[in-house]
């Protein structure tokens, strides 16, 4: 089995590391801001072309209000996104749900809400594919280092694979664009079930691997990732910080990393 070293400190053997995606592989943040903008003026729209909801409460129905509850929910401002908010760690299809129950909350009912919100999540996607700016829709780039870090890990023998509420297409572009197959020997995406945070996630992809969880390190950028890793039984659960505009605040780790160049690999 290969060494595992943070800062020159052994933390012990492995033979396999789940990597997160978003956030810890992927300097997703900019192309996530776009999405979650996208996403709340398509609502924004939506909520336009239909009747407005019957309001006996006096509760604020207009667009603005809409407009600052989806920032809210999405954990979003116009230049970052909460590294631990609904936009960057739950799956599409929970992001669709928060904004039917945005809508609900403001009084349509909740079919209507959930037709409103796949509208709109529709409309943004189309938006965005069309979109001819840079970055519109193509994957985001690696995080400094981190395919220096794959190179290691490959080379040592460590096989790898990425656990991510990402759609399977969407890991599937990621590492097709940066030419990263060759590191990656699986993926557990959105629509593998269980998702994760489910600790049968990790269970089911270890096995998929013909790896122990104890034989592995998992890394994430979020608390629902190490808890999931600490509750699988991994043998390292370590935490990625560097990938958002703020810090996450992780509670669940067993060691923080700062950057990609502090872990090393030795056969």
């Amino acid at each position: 089995m290969a060494q595992l070293l943070l800062r020159g400190e052994l933390l012990g053997t492995i033979k396999g590391v789940l990597f997160d995606k978003d956030g810890t592989l992927s300097h997703s943040e900019p192309r996530l801001v776009k999405q979650g903008l996208s996403r709340i003026e398509a609502a924004c729209d939506c909520w336009k072309d239909r009747p407005s909801p019957t309001n006996d409460s006096g509760q604020d129905t207009s667009i603005e209000h809409l407009r600052r509850l989806l920032h809210q929910a999405y954990g979003l401002n116009d230049q970052c996104v909460r590294p631990d908010g609904l936009l960057a760690v739950a799956s599409r299809q929970h992001n669709l749900v928060a904004t039917a129950t945005v809508f609900s909350l403001l009084g349509h009912s909740w079919p209507q809400a959930l037709v409103m919100a796949t509208d709109s999540f529709r409309q943004a996607s189309a938006a965005r594919h069309s979109a001819s700016t840079p970055g519109g829709s193509g994957p985001s780039p690696l995080l400094p280092a981190a395919r220096e870090c794959l190179d290691q890990l490959q080379a040592a023998g460590v096989v790898c694979a990425v656990i991510s509420n990402d759609t399977k297409a969407g890991i599937d572009a990621f590492l097709n664009h940066h030419g990263l197959n060759r590191h990656i020997t699986a993926v557990w995406s959105a629509e593998d079930l269980p998702s994760k945070p489910d600790p049968a996630a990790v269970h089911a992809l270890c096995e998929n691997l013909g790896l122990e969880p104890s034989q592995c390190a998992l890394i994430g950028d979020a608390d629902s990732d190490l808890l999931m890793a600490r509750e699988a039984g991994i043998g390292h659960g370590l935490g990625y910080v560097a990938g958002w505009t703020q810090s996450p605040d992780l509670s669940a780790h067993d060691h923080l990393i700062q950057h990609w160049r502090e872990l090393r690999v030795a056969a």
